[in-house]
Formats: structure tokens, sequence, C-alpha cells
């Protein structure tokens, strides 16, 4: 069987290996000049680093190399992706610098696959398509009123991922939209070169230090069974039952014990931002680390943060470009950085697939955040944005290549629409709609691996998931599923 692959990040690549490793012939688009997807250099911002720490992100049968850092850069992730392609033979399935124009079901089942390249178009067909080509695909940049004055005053609007290098805005004032943690670790960066630096965040969101009080490693916290536990699953079982026992008082208290630590450390009452809501809000869609300096520099007055504001308009004044925000100030700003999330489109895909598993809100409807249900040949790689993003997407490409192998079965569509539908009014209720049309599964990362591979009834040890409950879950763990599964599947 020949699968093609739309994408050569995380996913894309371990769907790559993972599937010629059980017998099937791939091939690899990636429109980007090299592999790595959200690492690749043309994506990098100044200051990328991982949210964790090198141990836990990696891909089960390649850990990070033992000299870089705890948090390896995005230089260094690109360089490791590159080298797991090139370790497990798959990079030479990898055809960059092309695009995918469309994929159309055939009429006789699988896909015809058109690309686009410097060599020119190609149709391609493919027994099964994955689908790995990232839920965060193509950055949203507000239409801000006044954009053409501004643009004649001489200023500037790009993506915050279209800065790649800090020339573009040494010695210029520079506002920075939105406070995720693209936009914290750009914000850094900038304000060491720029002539000021102003943040403008419609909505405070709660960070973590990498290290409480200077010396526990965030990872103790939130990257073990028991970090993931203290945040309600729609289902309890196990210890997870005393931790919501009588009203998730344990579990409750445990969350508010690090609030309080953090606010302190990180100084959030004095320097004015307490963000609104609870600590427990920290897990409502993502979680976001401090960028270093961040906060230092706020205090010392290099960045000056304007919380519960937007920007209403732009425009020319004394003949340069400014900003106009919500609380009435109108700030000098040569280049805005739009840190304002992503758009999630498929533009590949004709409107007729997407509307069979797209429901009425524009969720997507995706079985273990993999199956399209009602589409056939059919899989998506990395739709289930986690803590263990690599892991996770790796668990997705043992999902599919089980079920292209004859390991398990899927149960019928209405069971299927049944389960997600639950599973997407209980997301969009617990994040307030913030679910990423029902692909970030963050906190309940190891909940999702446990459920996908336990459809294809192959797993980790009941020794190392009792680890996983102090220690941070190990990637490497999981390295001899494929061969396990291997045995298992017909080629």
């Amino acid at each position: 069987m020949l699968v093609g692959i739309v994408g050569a990040g995380f996913a894309g690549l371990s769907s790559a290996r993972v599937l010629s490793e059980l017998g099937h012939d791939v091939v690899v688009w990636e429109k980007a000049p090299d592999v790595g997807g959200v690492w690749s250099a043309t994506r990098r911002y100044p200051g990328l680093k991982t949210q964790n720490n090198k141990g836990t992100y990696a891909l089960s049968e390649m850990p990070m190399p033992k000299h870089y850092p705890e948090w390896p850069s995005g230089e260094q992730v690109q360089a490791y992706l590159e080298d797991y392609a090139r370790k497990f033979g798959i990079l030479s399935a990898v055809e960059c610098d092309t695009e995918v124009v469309s994929a159309t079901p055939a009429a006789t089942g699988g896909w015809d696959v058109t690309t686009a390249s410097e060599r020119g178009s190609d149709t391609r067909h493919v027994d099964h398509l994955v689908l790995a080509s990232g839920i965060f695909s193509e950055p949203f940049v507000p239409p801000f009123e006044g954009r053409e004055d501004f643009l004649a005053a001489g200023g500037e609007i790009m993506p915050a991922g279209d800065l790649h290098h800090l020339g573009q805005v040494a010695g210029k004032h520079a506002m920075v939209v939105g406070y995720g943690k693209s936009a914290c670790d750009i914000t850094v960066e900038v304000a060491g070169v720029a002539a000021s630096t102003t943040v403008v965040a419609r909505e405070l969101l709660w960070k973590l230090p990498r290290k409480i009080k200077g010396v526990l490693n965030y990872k103790y916290l939130m990257l073990t069974r028991l970090g993931e536990g203290i945040f309600r699953y729609h289902t309890v079982s196990g210890v997870e039952r005393l931790l919501h026992a009588r009203n998730s008082l344990i579990a409750g208290g445990m969350v508010d014990s690090v609030g309080s630590v953090t606010t302190k450390q990180l100084q959030l009452e004095k320097l004015g931002l307490i963000p609104l809501g609870t600590f427990a809000d920290i897990a409502r869609a993502t979680v976001s680390l401090v960028s270093e300096g961040f906060f230092e520099g706020v205090a010392d007055g290099r960045i000056d943060v304007r919380r519960d504001t937007t920007v209403t308009r732009l425009l020319e004044k004394d003949g340069h470009p400014h900003a106009e925000l919500s609380d009435g100030s109108v700030i000098r700003t040569d280049v805005i950085l739009a840190a304002t999330g992503w758009r999630q489109t498929i533009p590949f895909l004709p409107d007729e697939v997407l509307n069979r598993f797209t429901d009425e809100r524009g969720d997507y409807v995706l079985y273990r955040q993999i199956h399209p249900v009602g589409v056939e040949d059919l899989s998506f790689a990395g739709y289930n944005s986690s803590f263990f993003s690599p892991l996770s997407a790796e668990v997705s490409a043992l999902w599919i290549g089980s079920l292209l192998g004859g390991n398990h079965t899927l149960p019928s569509d209405d069971d299927m629409r049944q389960q997600v539908a639950t599973r997407l009014r209980w997301m969009r209720e617990r994040t307030r709609g913030n679910h990423a049309r029902g692909t970030n599964v963050i906190p309940f990362s190891v909940h999702n691996i446990d459920e996908t591979l336990s459809d294809i009834g192959l797993g980790v040890s009941r020794l190392t998931k009792a680890k996983e409950w102090l220690l941070p879950v190990n990637p490497s763990d999981y390295r001899d599923i494929v061969q396990k599964l291997k045995k298992r599947v017909r080629r």
C-alpha cells in the first residue's frame, strides 16, 4: 500500500517511520524547504525554545542528544528531526518545497493528490492519505482598522513568526499583540534591541515557571500522571477518584498552592499582572511557561504590558505610524508583531469532504483525534495537541498502522459520532470554546495516549504507568510498541 503523508514535522516523520516499518510505501510532501514543521527555519523566531524539557519532547525510538540543553532551541529541534529522518531511512521519501494543492477521493478508493513545486505540477494516486500538516497552519493577523494609513506612514505589520532576525526591529518602536508563549518569547528578544516594546494583551494568561521557587522543575508537576490527574477528566477512576473526592478537595488544594507560589515568585501582584479567574485556568486550553526575562523586563521598564486591552485602530500621527488602544492611549508603533493565534485550515481538501467530518459548530469530528468519521482512506496524525506532542503524534501513527493492518477495527459510524459529540461538548464547556476545533487535548495528554493505545491492544507495563505517576513520562518507554505491532499486522 502506498501512503501519502502531508507534512514533515513530528507527526509526518513519525508516521513515515512507523508505516514504512509496518511494510507500507510512503511519500511525504512538505511545502517548506526543510523538514521540521513548526520548527522549520522558515517558521522560527528569535528566542524560540521548547516548552517541554528534552527528556519528554522526543520520539520514542530516538532521545534528544545528551549535549542538548534542558529546553532545546528551535534550531536544535529541527536538527533532531532531520537526524531522525536520516537514521530511519525516510529522508529520501520526503519531497521538500512541494505543496499539496488538492486531494480528492478517487472513485475506486484512495486519493488523487496534486502537488506543485519548482519541478511543476504532479498528480499521484495513493491508497491512503495521512494529514500531518498541523493544527497551527495559517497565522491569523487581525484586520486592524486604519491599516492603510499605518502602512503609508511607514509602519509594518507581520505575524510574529515572520520575525526571523532582530535587525527587523532594532531601534524601532515595537508592539507585540498577544500574551501566549510565542508573544512573550518574542517580546523578551525584541526588548533587547527595540526603542520601545509594548505588549497588548486582550486577556492575561497564567504562566508557570520552569522551576518553582527556582528549584523544582515544572516537569515533576505537569508532565506526570499525577500532574494531569489534578485536573478533572470527563471520567475519573483509580487514584483520580481520591484526588477529586469531596468536590476535588485534594486536587483543588494542590492547584491553589502552586498558584500562590507562582504569583509570589513572579511578583505578579506588584507588577499588576495577576490574571483574572483562578490559577486552575492555566489548563483551560494550554499551559504556558514563563519566558525567561519577561517579568524582569516588565519590572525594569523595558517591557510595557497593557493588560485587558486591544488595538482599536491604526493611524498616522505627526508623520509617524501609531496605534490607538481600547484604553484610549495612542502609542508610537513602527512594527506590529501579531502573535494572535492561527487559523486551522485544510485548503487542499474539497468542501464536500470537509463538510462530512465537520460539525455544525465547525469542530472536527475525529474519532480518537485520528479518523474523520464518514470519510474513507483518510487519517489525521498530530491533531491531538498535547504536553507530549511528539509521542502523541507517534501514537497516532501506530493507531493508523494498526487499522491499516487489520489489528483493530472501527466502531460503527453512529457510535463514533456519538462518542465524538460527547467529548466535544465536554471540551467546549471545559475550555470555554478554546479547544482548537476539538484537537487540543491538553492537559489530558496521557489519557489520550492510553485510550489510543488501548484500541490496538498494546501499551506500556503497569510498572511503567505507576512510575509515571511521580516521574515525567519518558517516550523511550514506548519504543518497543512499533515492533510488537509489526508482529501482529497484515501487510
